[in-house]
């Protein structure tokens, strides 16, 4: 009867952790989608910019939170991986946009976390401090 016990315990742990790992890939999935059409927009990407730039932005955005993920306790080696991603990746972007746009990319990012950040602060009442550290680290 114990092991039917631990085994059911384990089951609905296991479901439970999987639902929480899946709502924060949503939310993350979201704040990517919001800030690639922000990007988009700010740089008035033509149509088949656009249609270039999404994937190849998407792919960025995933190797950021990656590193993110990866050297939270180590700023200086974070910074440091973050410009080499960037560097790597605006030679991309330049293969889509004029040199000036794919540079911009990066700084229309920074922008939209910084106005992201801002928007949580101000709900910071609202959903509490717990919410707000949950997103925020979605953001940085």
């Amino acid at each position: 009867m114990k092991k039917y016990v631990i085994i059911l315990i384990l089951f609905f742990t296991g479901i439970a952790a999987y639902a929480q790992d899946e709502g924060s890939d949503d939310k993350a999935g979201k704040i990517r989608d919001r800030m690639s059409e922000y990007i988009r927009d700010r740089l008035g990407l033509s149509r088949n910019e656009a249609e270039k730039f999404t994937p190849v932005f998407l792919k960025y955005f995933q190797e950021f939170r990656q590193i993110h993920r990866e050297n939270r306790t180590d700023v200086l080696v974070f910074k440091q991986k973050i410009i080499d991603l960037r560097i790597r990746y605006r030679n991309e972007f330049r293969q889509i946009m004029d040199e000036p746009r794919a540079n911009k990319v990066f700084v229309y990012e920074d922008e939209f976390r910084r106005k992201a950040i801002q928007i949580l602060e101000t709900r910071k009442d609202r959903l509490g401090e717990k919410g707000i550290q949950r997103n925020r680290s979605l953001l940085q």
